[in-house]
């Protein structure tokens, strides 16, 4: 069973919430603008920008997007830029005064990411009979393509970082060290692991739209 059905939380509900981030993001684009911080302003553009992947997905490329997954999608983006800004009306964020947050938004993310892998890797294998794929070898396809995505990432923060040591720019990303580092990729597997282990139970529609396509395009239509 799905967790929002475990949870009672409708379709409608979830698109509602969907909706109330995405509103958010937009009003914490104005804070950053407010306060001057291009940090801020970026990563909350970004995030909003990200909302509307989905919907563009199932509009234009028919690729089934539930309420659920999008409110997955959004609720990732959402919490990392809500991070970024803190409470309105403070100058912390949540990165700095919450230990926690970081490991949540890396966990959260990370299993977006880790269900980007699942889909492709399951949609491949129910493509073409030449390919099969056990189940323990999908587990481990995705666990090891988040922490290299996990890896990659983390050196995207300390390339941004030091460009906005020597610019003097905002910075967009933050690192807090090799330890933080360390703990962060420790999440990704979170993240990992459990897409790893449920993945079936939430990105089946995905995966077999993804061998869908496939099919479609070795036969020509």
């Amino acid at each position: 069973m799905r967790v929002r059905d475990r949870l009672g939380v409708s379709p409608r509900r979830q698109r509602q919430l969907s909706r109330a981030m995405q509103l958010a993001l937009v009003g914490i684009v104005f804070i950053g603008l407010d306060r001057r911080s291009l940090g801020i302003v970026v990563n909350a553009g970004v995030a909003l920008a990200v909302t509307y992947v989905p919907a563009i997905l199932e509009r234009d490329y028919e690729v089934p997007m539930d309420a659920g997954l999008t409110l997955w999608i959004t609720a990732a983006v959402f919490l990392h830029a809500f991070g970024v800004v803190g409470i309105p009306g403070t100058e912390g964020s949540f990165y700095r005064d919450l230990w926690w947050w970081d490991h949540l938004t890396h966990a959260l993310s990370s299993s977006v990411v880790a269900g980007v892998g699942y889909t492709v890797v399951r949609g491949i294998d129910e493509h073409t009979e030449s390919i099969s794929l056990p189940p323990r070898f999908t587990f481990v396809f995705v666990v090891v393509f988040v922490a290299a995505f996990g890896v990659f990432w983390e050196v995207i923060e300390f390339a941004l970082g030091g460009l906005s040591s020597l610019t003097g720019s905002g910075q967009v990303l933050t690192q807090y060290g090799l330890g933080d580092t360390m703990l962060d990729l420790l999440f990704d597997l979170v993240g990992g692991v459990a897409v790893g282990l449920y993945g079936t139970a939430h990105l089946t529609d995905l995966s077999g739209e993804v061998a869908a396509r496939l099919d479609r395009y070795r036969s020509g239509s």
